[in-house]
């Protein structure tokens, strides 16, 4: 085994023909910070210039796989002018924002080299902009998929869940912020297969034992072929139109009042209030 220079925020080890990167933030249950966003994009492409990598995994230490973007970061004040850098007060600039952020994330996308994402407990709104954009999505039977600031807060600032899901189940999930479970998750597309949660690392460390025994040559054309329709699809200039709906869904008063409310009363309270009127918002698909 050989280890990658180090990273605050995520870890990084090759062995075995894979690369694993793991979100190592579990205090605050892997919620994405600018740096761990960076650090991401830049083990992403490490594992991809790498003659041993044929594949990598994507996963996160602790009770869950990611909980979202770490909004004590994202919402932290950007003075338009201070030190000749843009605000946030504009639409421009919160489109330019999340244009900048997406374009580390889509580094799973364009990279040659394949990524099955390693997901238990919580995947949550960033968690899932991870996660669609990868490869696979192998995924424990209790783990929860969904993305509820789009109850109050914006839109998805990456969007793959259209591909996945089809166009009526993505609307079911995205106009409400409910949830799924992975074995539902699986029924449905947006994974390839749930495990029970005992069984999830050896069926992922399964399938890079698979992809191991391939040339990363083909490896690489057979993954771009596949994008390669996905944006004769569109979905390239969907993610970039996702960011900009992003930065409209930003102007509802919704936004507005979460900020305050977790300005005034805390981030957890503001959640609650968001989430405290759906009740149970598991869906179940009737399997």
């Amino acid at each position: 085994m050989s280890e990658a220079p180090t990273y605050q925020t995520i870890l990084y080890e090759v062995a075995d023909g894979r690369a694993r990167i793991t979100l190592n933030r579990p205090e605050k249950r892997n919620a994405i910070s600018v740096q761990m966003q960076q650090e991401i994009e830049q083990a992403l492409w490490e594992a991809d210039d790498d003659t041993r990598v044929h594949c990598v995994i994507l996963r996160g230490a602790g009770i869950d796989f990611c909980s979202g973007y770490d909004l004590g970061q994202y919402e932290a004040p950007a003075v338009a002018g201070q030190n000749n850098k843009r605000g946030r007060k504009t639409f421009e600039d919160d489109a330019w924002r999340l244009e900048r952020a997406q374009a580390k994330r889509m580094a799973l996308f364009d990279m040659h080299k394949p990524v099955i994402a390693q997901i238990h407990g919580r995947c949550l709104a960033g968690g899932t902009d991870l996660a669609l954009l990868c490869d696979m999505v192998i995924c424990a039977d209790d783990a929860r998929f969904g993305f509820p600031p789009a109850r109050a807060q914006g839109s998805l600032p990456s969007h793959m869940w259209l591909y996945n899901l089809g166009p009526q189940w993505a609307k079911r999930l995205l106009l409400t912020g409910d949830a799924l479970e992975g074995r539902d998750a699986a029924v449905l597309g947006l994974a390839l297969k749930s495990v029970p949660a005992a069984e999830l690392s050896a069926e992922v460390e399964a399938l890079a034992n698979r992809l191991a025994l391939v040339d990363t040559d083909l490896l690489s054309a057979n993954k771009r072929i596949v994008n390669l329709g996905l944006e004769l699809m569109g979905a390239r200039t969907l993610q970039r139109l996702a960011a900009e709906m992003d930065a409209r869904g930003h102007l509802a008063q919704s936004r507005e009042e979460f900020r305050r409310n977790t300005i005034e009363k805390g981030l957890k309270e503001a959640v609650r209030l968001r989430d405290g009127p759906f009740g149970d918002d598991l869906v179940r698909t009737g399997r």
